[in-house]
């Protein structure tokens, strides 16, 4: 019962703080709620007993990457600037859009359910599987998208870099 209610405590705080981050006006107070999403994802990490997850997210998500994020924030923008407003049209376009990905997102479990079915009813997922799913090249399994991610991130890396310089 008790973990229930950590549960629940823990999922409206995520979900407060993630409605946060997206609507403030003030950048660095955005970053800040981030931050406490993802401690709020270390502790369903830890509810669940992944000690090893739980570290990882704080040490790397929670540590790591919000260094990063403020560093390309304060690089970027001045710290107590406000974030203008967008269009009337332009948030009606990102509405679309985001509805449009929720759409997908859900298609997209609604008809996988059976495979993922079938990995929960497997005894036991050993680290040598779940590697080879991450790493390899046939069907349901993820090299090119994590490959494909990796490139994302390193032209985000760069175009933050042009945008710094040229300030």
């Amino acid at each position: 019962m008790a973990e229930k209610i950590i549960f629940y405590i823990l999922a409206v705080l995520m979900a407060v703080f993630s409605v946060m981050a997206v609507t403030s006006k003030r950048i660095i107070r955005s970053a800040t709620y981030l931050l406490f999403v993802l401690l709020g994802t270390a502790g369903l990490y830890l509810l669940l007993n992944y000690n090893y997850l739980f570290a990882v997210q704080i040490a790397v998500y929670a540590g790591g990457i919000m260094v990063l994020f403020i560093m390309a924030i304060l690089l970027t923008n001045k710290p107590g600037e406000k974030v203008r407003t967008e269009l009337p049209v332009r948030r009606a376009i990102a509405g679309v859009t985001a509805f449009a990905g929720l759409a997908f997102c859900a298609h997209v479990i609604y008809y996988n359910i059976n495979r993922v079915s079938e990995l929960v009813t497997q005894s036991e997922i050993t680290p040598q599987f779940l590697g080879h799913t991450m790493m390899g090249t046939d069907k349901y399994q993820y090299l090119l998208p994590f490959e494909t991610i990796s490139i994302l991130l390193l032209a985000c890396i760069v175009g933050a870099i042009m945008i710094a310089r040229k300030r």
